[in-house]
Order: C-alpha cells, then sequence, then structure tokens
C-alpha cells in the first residue's frame, strides 16, 4: 500500500527543485556544517577512524588542526565531510606508505605546510584580492547550497559614442537581481556628487558581469555590492579586498 509509503529527498539546492513538486513537499532545512564544525569532527571521529583503517595510532601520525583547518577551507568545497573524510585517508596512507619504506620516521606530524607533498596543491585559493585589483570589481556575499560563499560583481562601459548605451546585463542572473542592478545604476546617477563621480563616466553602455555563468543566481542581497562596483569603476577607485557586502538598495 503506497500511502504507508513515506519518501524522503535530499537536496542540495531549494531552487532546483520543480515547483509542482516543492508544493507537495515538507521541507526540513538543515544548515551545512561551518569550517570550525568540520576541524572539530575531523579532529573527534574522522582522524581515529582513518588512522584505524591504515594501520596507524595517534603517536604514529599527528595531524594539526591548522592542517585540518587548511584543507576544509581551500581543499574542500561541500556542506558535509565526505571529501574531507577521503582527503584525510589519502594523507594518512601516503604517511603509513612513508613509514614503512623508511623514507620517513615515527611518529610524523602532518602540519598545513606539509599538505602540498600529500595532498598536492590546493584545488580553491582566495581570490579576493586578485579579482578585486582592479577598478569595477566588488566582493559580495551569497547564500548556496553549501552554505555561502563570495560572489564577485564586475561593472564596466562603453564610450558614450559607440552603441546605444543604457545598461547590460550577463551571468545567468534572476528577475530580482536584474531589478537590483538597475536600481544601482539609478542609485548611483542619484547620487554621482555625493560620491565624487563625474556624471559623464556613467555615459555609455554600463555592463555589469556577475561571473560562473553557468549557475543562476538571483536575489535582492547583491545590490549593495553592485552599488560598489559601480562607483569604483566610475571613480577609478579600487575596492578594498578584504570587504565582503551582502544587502538591498532601495
Amino acid at each position: 500500500d503506497l500511502s504507508d509509503v513515506l519518501f524522503l529527498a535530499t537536496p542540495n539546492v531549494v531552487e532546483n527543485i520543480p515547483s509542482a513538486l516543492l508544493d507537495r513537499m515538507e521541507l526540513v532545512t538543515l544548515d551545512g556544517y561551518t569550517e570550525d564544525d568540520k576541524v572539530a569532527i575531523a579532529r573527534d571521529y574522522l582522524l581515529p577512524r582513518q588512522l584505524d583503517r591504515a594501520a596507524l595510532t595517534a603517536d604514529e601520525v599527528h595531524v594539526t588542526d591548522e592542517a585540518l583547518r587548511e584543507v576544509a577551507a581551500n581543499y574542500t568545497r561541500e556542506p558535509g565531510v565526505r571529501q574531507f573524510e577521503r582527503l584525510l585517508a589519502r594523507a594518512l596512507r601516503k604517511a603509513a606508505t612513508n613509514v614503512e619504506s623508511g623514507k620517513s620516521e615515527a611518529p610524523v606530524t602532518i602540519d598545513e605546510p606539509d599538505l602540498k607533498d600529500y595532498l598536492g596543491r590546493a584545488r580553491f585559493t582566495p581570490e579576493s584580492e586578485e579579482r578585486t585589483a582592479v577598478p569595477g570589481v566588488a566582493t559580495g556575499l551569497a547564500v548556496t547550497g553549501m552554505g555561502g560563499d563570495v560572489l564577485f560583481i564586475e561593472a564596466n562601459r562603453t564610450d558614450a559614442g559607440q552603441g546605444k548605451g543604457g545598461l547590460q546585463l550577463t551571468g545567468q542572473l534572476g528577475d530580482v537581481m536584474k531589478e537590483s542592478a538597475q536600481i544601482a545604476l539609478s542609485y548611483v546617477r542619484a547620487h554621482a556628487a555625493q560620491l565624487g563621480i563625474d556624471p559623464r563616466n556613467l555615459d555609455g553602455t554600463i555592463h555589469v558581469h556577475v561571473p560562473a555563468g553557468a549557475v543562476p543566481k538571483d536575489g535582492p542581497s547583491a545590490g549593495i555590492t553592485m552599488v560598489t562596483a559601480l562607483a569604483s569603476m566610475a571613480t577609478g577607485r579600487k575596492v578594498r579586498a578584504e570587504v565582503g557586502m551582502t544587502g538591498e538598495v532601495t
């Protein structure tokens, strides 16, 4: 009897669920683990389990909290810890092999600088400073299926004599985000004098791009980041690399 069957589905992103199906579901939202959560889980549960599977003891191989934090931050991008555990297992297997072959002597300590030897280069590196090194690029904060991430907004313009002018948007933006871009441009134009902007710097076609064009993006919270990117472009001043923004502009 199908009336006695309870189906449990575990998607990562709500936006990808068809609306007709979503209407028939009861949602239970569980947040992904933070970096601190992952380090604690790895130290207390994953590391002892993988040490046992690699036939090692805690006295033979020690992994520092700094190394665990580096794996969580720059080697994985996930809401859970599955990939984290796989990488931990790989590092411990290599440590066991090195001890067995005589390449290393127990006890072995795996610290953050040692990860390159055990796991290779980090897959993800902080890029805010590099991306915001030119005027017109600002860093926003985004909600994702993995908790959150940074989102870059890039603004540029063509001279008034080229093209028909107006606002051009790219990067798989939803309707709300498109409206945010229009509001941001109107805001910057209305407050040009206050922001120290020559109004002529807002003539021509203004192009706002949000990278990762294959990933749909929507929501009002990019408004402040768009204002900052446009103001940066119009003034020629770079945005501070260590600042991330989120919030709507009205």
